[in-house]
């Protein structure tokens, strides 16, 4: 795609995703952060459904989604889009700015909000702070986002299924949060929301803003050629454009070896 068309269309999609966000954060502030919805049907059934191999399993898988492990999923991410010294350095730069900030404006999204968490006694892992929107599902959407969006730049074809593998682990990672009965189901959406407008908005600004030989996933070679062909075939020498020799003398030979537009020559040719 055209980055043009990229920019436009982040731009939409990260518009559309703050304005969900926005209509859930509203309910749920309108609420009192009361569960909604679904929320306590999840929950009760999530409770009741947690076999010890699954709440293992939910727990290490909840853990790829805090600490270092996005971070360095964030860097991968870089090196894979980058394809010069240059442009990786700027992708790394980018990518843990994306996901740092990401995370320091929904942490002051969640205390502005302050929803209580569901009940200590339905727990089945540990937790702190408030509850919307999840913060764990939020870092691990952002990253999957990040590692989708590289793979997509380095090789567009024949890239669904890793594609698909990365999603899955993003969104597995929100619903171990309501599994595991630290989050309300409604913050797990609102995380995925959060996500994919600040995504969005940060993909929007680099397409945007961002010069063609910075931008990752191009070389010297790709800017050269498209350099060249936005530049006209002939030379230019004191403000004039000169055409090419070669064009000159064809046009001349086709006019000498044709008779002149006489209609009463019409049909005959002009002898060699």
């Amino acid at each position: 795609m055209k980055r043009g068309d990229v920019a436009e269309l982040a731009g939409s999609c990260g518009l559309g995703a703050w304005t969900a966000f926005g209509v859930l954060t509203m309910a749920v502030v309108g609420h009192d952060g009361m569960a909604l919805f679904a929320d306590a049907d999840i929950l009760s059934w999530s409770v009741g459904h947690r076999p010890n191999v699954a709440v293992a399993f939910a727990r290490g898988l909840t853990d790829t989604g805090t600490g270092l492990v996005p971070y360095a999923l964030a860097v991968l991410a870089a090196l894979i889009a980058g394809r010069t010294p240059r442009q990786r350095a700027l992708a790394i730069a980018l990518c843990l700015g994306c996901l740092g900030a990401g995370q320091a404006l929904r942490y002051a999204v969640m205390a502005l909000v302050a929803r209580p968490r569901p009940p200590l006694t339905d727990w089945a892992t540990h937790a702190s702070g408030w509850s919307f929107p999840s913060g764990h599902t939020t870092t691990a959407a952002l990253t999957a986002g990040l590692l989708i969006i590289a793979v997509r730049v380095r090789g567009p074809r024949g890239t669904t299924p890793l594609t698909l593998v990365i999603g899955g682990w993003g969104a597995s990672v929100g619903l171990t949060r309501d599994y595991l009965g630290v989050h309300w189901f409604t913050d797990v959406v609102g995380g995925w929301l959060f996500a994919l407008g600040w995504l969005g908005l940060c993909l929007w600004a680099v397409a945007h803003w961002l010069p063609d030989r910075w931008t990752p996933g191009t070389t010297d070679t790709d800017t050269d050629s498209a350099r060249g062909t936005a530049e006209p075939t002939g030379s230019t020498a004191g403000g004039r454009t000169h055409t090419a020799p070669e064009q000159t003398d064809v046009a001349r030979e086709q006019r000498e070896g044709h008779a002149p537009d006489d209609p009463g020559r019409r049909g005959r040719s002009r002898p060699a």
